[in-house]
């Protein structure tokens, strides 16, 4: 074997530490963000979730794997998120339905914390894959067309796709029926406007954090020619 092939197989059994903080950051963030989802909390005028503390940072991340080593790993950490998320609702579910000690409690209370209902849950992982892939797909698609300039503009536009669509499915899995139909378009509105203006509020530490990550890794993959189709696991 001569030195390229050796040096090609070394790369691909090394583990990229940048890339797997990213990805566990991703996934602890959508985990928590459907913990405190169920709280409402005031910003100002509006009211929203508290999810919205949390939830966009997981778009931010996406948006840095995805400019940083391209759609294929955000395929990637994006399904392994959704099954983790699956994996740790699927856990409070047997915990909440596990028979409690005589020393425990407080089960209504745990259990409302805990206890998504079905078709909330449902909405979440819907639009969590739906929005996360748009949101790669534009990122990694906008790349090409910009040349690898432009990484803000993308970053916003991408975030505005993905969270506009996240935001629909959601709301309207999750509420439709339930909420009169203009209140549930209003939500969706300030839903999508407050997490994408979230995005700009820190764009200048998004655009330091890429940066810093193509420096270190050496890395700055364009996805040309490649298949968007969100169901191509074997393609890492």
């Amino acid at each position: 074997m001569n030195t390229t092939l050796k040096k090609q197989e070394s790369m691909k059994k090394q583990v990229s530490v940048a890339f797997m903080v990213c990805g566990l950051l991703f996934t602890v963030c959508l985990i928590v963000a459907n913990l405190v989802e169920q709280k409402l909390i005031q910003i100002g005028p509006i009211e929203a979730t508290a999810g919205l503390l949390i939830f966009p940072i997981s778009y931010i991340l996406n948006d840095i794997i995805a400019e940083v080593w391209g759609y294929k790993k955000a395929r990637l950490i994006i399904w392994c998120g959704f099954a983790m998320n699956f994996f740790a609702v699927a856990i409070f579910q047997l915990s909440i339905w596990a028979p409690g000690s005589v020393n425990f409690t407080h089960q209504a209370e745990f259990g409302l914390i805990f206890g998504n209902t079905l078709r909330i849950a449902a909405a979440s992982f819907v639009a969590f894959l739906c929005g996360s892939f748009l949101n790669a797909m534009v990122m990694s698609k906008m790349k090409i067309l910009q040349k690898g300039r432009g990484f803000s503009l993308r970053a916003v536009v991408s975030t505005m796709v993905g969270e506009g669509v996240d935001s629909l499915i959601f709301f309207t899995l999750a509420f439709y029926g339930v909420i009169p139909t203009p209140a549930l378009i209003i939500l969706i509105l300030t839903q999508t406007g407050m997490k994408t203006g979230y995005e700009i509020i820190i764009l200048p530490v998004t655009n330091f954090v890429v940066k810093k990550v193509k420096k270190i890794e050496g890395v700055d993959v364009y996805d040309k020619g490649l298949s968007y189709n969100p169901f191509k696991l074997a393609e890492l």
